[in-house]
């Protein structure tokens, strides 16, 4: 658990983009762009489907014709659905995935032999007519995913996808025009976001927000190249901009390949990016979030009131402390704890920073503070659905609006419900320390969330509550 706010470090230096900001409301969340679209799938399952469908009625003519009866028909037809259209860029032809429709078909008919013999040893299925029905079911099920592929490419080649080439414009420009030399990858470079608009090229280079807003609308983007290793880090929350809504990040190696990938796109490796778009597992996360916080709330209320009473014999009337915070996509919360100090003024409760040593404290309410016992009330919060248990701390307006134009990715933190405790603090970062680390730590945990990510951190704070360091 942590303390209301923190003090940004004076070494902290921000590593800012060119590219403007377009803020949502007055809280500077970060870029916003059209609402989100279905996300286009490189290939259509359905013609896979349909192929790998009618191979699966070859292969039962094979056991029909050999003079066996329908329920191993139906077994059949349910084990080749494992054979799955592909899904990956750049559309796979029929022999590059050759080799595993074949292993997949052989291992169901083997199983099916076997299911077969185990049932009615003395009708088990002969090995001829094993070999004839794999034989017609592979040759029915390649003949039709050729035909599907072909297909496909043709129409890439014909309509291809349009996208967004996102590095430094030399290097851009030379991988757009690589992926025009060559449209059959079915991709269409459209513009080129950099920082300066520099570089030979024919495509237009995009420097501000507003453009890439507007390229992203007239030309119907669906994809977005990263070329540079640099772009995921100084424009990650442009990227994520660009993922809500609904683009899919891809990162290519421009150069010399540096990590293997089974992928390619005109001879570049490359990967697609997970941005943590969107939020996976949050109803497994807010059934944690009212199952703990519940049960706490039940469990310590007893405690809850010892403080309030103590601290309202020892410092008088105003035992809980609310103020405004910002949480999941910018909107506003009211945030609930004890009262450890007392500003002179809404103004000063709204932008002055306070610590653990604040001087106008009481020595009760700076046992709160260092103990955390003050942050106990935002389980209610948490119950309410404004908080979770786990996730980047809320910040006040005034503080969130000014870091958000300081430190690159601050405002990306936003994406998740705001957390009693976090990832940042269990590293330490609490109190005095820089925010452009507290921002960095925050998106990796909403970038790698995994519900067993938060069991690990809600038991990582409770050990830290055992020896407390202030905050």
């Amino acid at each position: 658990m942590t303390a209301e706010s923190t003090v940004p470090s004076p070494g902290a230096q921000p590593g800012f983009s060119h590219l403007s900001v377009i803020t949502r409301g007055d809280t500077g969340v970060g870029l916003r762009f059209p609402a989100r679209r279905p996300v286009a799938q490189p290939a259509p399952p359905l013609p896979l489907l349909l192929a790998d469908t009618v191979a699966a009625l070859a292969g039962a003519a094979a056991l029909v014709t050999a003079g066996h009866r329908w329920p191993l028909t139906v077994l059949l037809m349910a084990a080749t659905i494992v054979v799955r259209p592909r899904r990956g860029r750049p559309v796979t032809g029929v022999l590059d995935e050759l080799p595993a429709v074949c292993g997949r078909i052989a291992v169901a008919w083997l199983a099916l032999g076997a299911l077969a013999a185990a049932w009615d040893p003395g009708h088990a299925l002969p090995a001829r007519t094993l070999l004839t029905g794999f034989v017609a079911q592979t040759t029915a099920g390649c003949a039709g995913r050729a035909l599907a592929h072909l297909r496909r490419r043709r129409a890439l080649a014909r309509y291809p996808r349009a996208a967004l080439v996102i590095g430094p414009a030399p290097t851009a420009q030379r991988v757009a025009a690589a992926l025009l030399r060559h449209p059959r990858c079915g991709v269409e470079p459209v513009g080129v976001v950099a920082e300066r608009p520099d570089g030979k090229g024919d495509l237009p280079v995009l420097t501000t927000g507003q453009e890439v807003q507007r390229a992203l609308v007239q030309n119907g983007v669906l994809d977005v190249l990263c070329v540079h290793p640099a772009v995921r880090a100084k424009q990650g929350p442009l990227l994520r901009a660009l993922a809500a809504s609904g683009c899919a990040v891809w990162e290519v190696d421009a150069d010399t390949p540096s990590y293997a990938s089974r992928e390619q796109l005109a001879g570049f490796a490359c990967r697609r990016l997970d941005l943590g778009l969107p939020h996976r597992g949050s109803l497994a996360k807010r059934l944690l979030d009212i199952t703990v916080s519940g049960t706490l709330l039940l469990l310590i209320s007893p405690l809850l009131l010892v403080c309030a009473v103590v601290l309202r014999l020892t410092d008088g009337p105003g035992v809980v402390f609310r103020q405004e915070r910002i949480g999941r996509d910018g909107r506003s919360f009211t945030l609930l704890k004890f009262r450890t100090h007392r500003p002179v003024d809404a103004h000063e409760s709204a932008t002055r920073w306070s610590v653990a040593s604040e001087v106008r404290m009481t020595p009760f309410c700076r046992f709160l503070r260092r103990t955390s016992l003050d942050e106990l009330l935002q389980l209610w919060n948490v119950l309410r659905g404004d908080m979770s248990l786990v996730g980047p701390r809320p910040e006040r307006p005034f503080f969130v609006g000014q870091f958000s134009q300081t430190y690159p990715g601050y405002a990306a933190r936003h994406r998740m419900r705001t957390g009693i405790t976090g990832l940042a603090q269990v590293q330490g970062l609490r109190g005095d320390t820089s925010i452009e680390d507290r921002a960095r730590f925050d998106n990796a945990y909403i970038d790698n969330w995994s519900l067993w990510q938060d069991v690990c951190i809600l038991l990582r704070t409770a050990a830290a509550l055992v020896r407390p360091t202030g905050s």
